[in-house]
C-alpha cells in the first residue's frame, strides 16, 4: 500500500474507533515520540491503542481529518486538525463541555504498509485555552 493510504486508512481507522483495522496498518513494535507534556509513552501497537482509547473517554466526539500531507521515501509528514468536546477527565482536568479545534504535525514512517513510527507535537497550551483550564 502507498505510504499516504496507509495514513489515509490510519486516520479512517481512529475517526471510527477501529481498532482491529489498526492490526494490518500500525506495526506491533510502533514507537510514537512526542514531547507534548503528560503525554504517556508509547512503545507499541497497544500502547497505541491505550493512547486512543483514553483519548476518545476525554473526547467522545473526536474527529481528525487530514489537512495536507506529503511523502516521501518511507516518510509521511501531514497536518492534521483535531475537533473534540471535552466530556471526559483530561489527566487532572476535569470536563468542561467545550470544544477544542487544534492543528498538529506528524511524520510517520511507513514500511511494508504499516506504520512503524511517529513524531507527533502540537501546541497544548492553546488546547488547555479552548478548554478552559487556562
Amino acid at each position: 500500500m502507498d505510504p499516504k493510504r496507509t495514513i489515509h486508512a490510519f486516520v479512517d481507522a481512529i475517526n471510527d474507533q477501529d481498532w482491529f483495522r489498526l492490526d494490518s496498518l500500525v506495526a506491533t513494535d510502533f514507537v510514537r515520540h512526542s514531547a507534548a507534556a503528560g503525554e504517556p509513552p508509547v512503545r507499541s501497537r497497544a500502547d497505541l491503542v491505550t493512547f486512543l482509547r483514553r483519548e476518545y473517554e476525554t473526547f467522545p466526539d473526536a474527529q481528525e481529518i487530514i489537512l495536507d500531507i506529503f511523502a516521501e521515501g518511507e516518510k509521511v509528514a501531514v497536518r492534521h486538525h483535531f475537533r473534540g468536546t471535552q466530556l471526559g477527565a483530561l489527566d487532572s482536568y476535569l470536563p468542561t463541555g467545550r470544544t477544542m479545534d487544534a492543528e498538529y504535525i506528524a511524520i510517520y514512517r511507513v514500511r511494508n504498509g504499516r506504520i512503524i513510527e511517529a513524531w507527533a507535537e502540537w501546541d497544548n497550551l492553546a488546547g488547555l485555552r479552548q478548554l478552559g483550564h487556562l
